[in-house]
């Protein structure tokens, strides 16, 4: 399985993704918004794009759809939730779905419901696993849930599918938020050491060369995953001084993302 991460450069600091596999040299394309890079690189290397996957149904992940499909012919898929909100949607994706991507690449949907409730992500579990997640785990950071999704089942998708996935997991987001995602874990835990390392290693890239991260960095740095840490806990009482004595993760969950709506 070949990786290609494509900085968008835009304003949203999308981040659109080409798998493909290297014995066929067929390519999927993961929210192509910035078409046109998508389509160059994969013309550059001499793949052919043959389906576009939509990781939810929001505009910034879904405007480049129609010009692929017009230079390629490639099939859409997503969410089979997300049928009424996606033009032209030719596969509709539930949880356990495999995708295939010519001969060597085979990849398993999650059923991530949060950032929006037909959210789906991609699982590789070939030689190095790989997590392709949209909006839902960002960066050292959780997706938000203004647009048709929300915290208590954005909680489920973390604590229920993404916190049991192999540590060595490669994460790749929908956009690139390391700076602003690793100051807000800072802002919450002040005594992360891990969190201010990779905020220098982090801000000092370019995000066309940017730091990948794994499932067992995002628990170390990811204020998300670290619902049980007493700093963290702390500081959130400081916001809510109402909260319970004994206080469980889901609540701190819903209060941090209520923290960083606003942060």
């Amino acid at each position: 399985m070949i990786v290609e991460q494509i900085w968008t450069g835009n304003a949203y600091r999308n981040f659109n993704y080409l798998i493909a596999c290297p014995e066929s040299g067929e390519a999927l394309a993961i929210d192509p918004l910035d078409h046109e890079k998508c389509l160059a690189k994969a013309k550059a290397k001499g793949w052919s794009v043959t389906q576009v996957l939509n990781t939810h149904e929001h505009g910034d992940h879904i405007g480049g759809n129609g010009p692929v499909v017009a230079a390629t012919g490639a099939k859409i898929l997503a969410h089979a939730g997300a049928s009424s909100r996606i033009p032209n949607m030719d596969r509709g994706l539930n949880a356990g779905d495999v995708v295939t991507v010519g001969k060597t690449v085979a990849l398993e949907c999650l059923d991530t419901p949060g950032h929006t409730m037909s959210h789906i992500c991609l699982l590789s579990r070939t030689e190095q696993a790989a997590l392709f997640c949209g909006d839902t785990l960002f960066n050292a950071g959780a997706g938000n849930c203004h647009n048709g999704g929300h915290p208590a089942e954005l909680f489920d998708t973390f604590a229920q599918q993404l916190v049991s996935l192999p540590g060595d997991t490669l994460i790749y987001p929908g956009h690139d938020y390391w700076t602003n995602n690793l100051e807000f874990t800072l802002d919450r835990e002040p005594d992360n050491a891990r969190a201010k390392e990779v905020l220098g290693d982090a801000s000092a890239r370019d995000p066309s060369d940017a730091l990948i991260s794994t499932m067992a960095l995002e628990k170390e740095i990811n204020t998300f995953f670290r619902l049980q840490s007493p700093s963290v806990i702390a500081r959130l009482r400081e916001a809510f001084p109402d909260l319970p004595d004994e206080v469980d993760a889901k609540t701190v969950f819903i209060k941090l993302r209520e923290l960083r709506n606003s942060w």
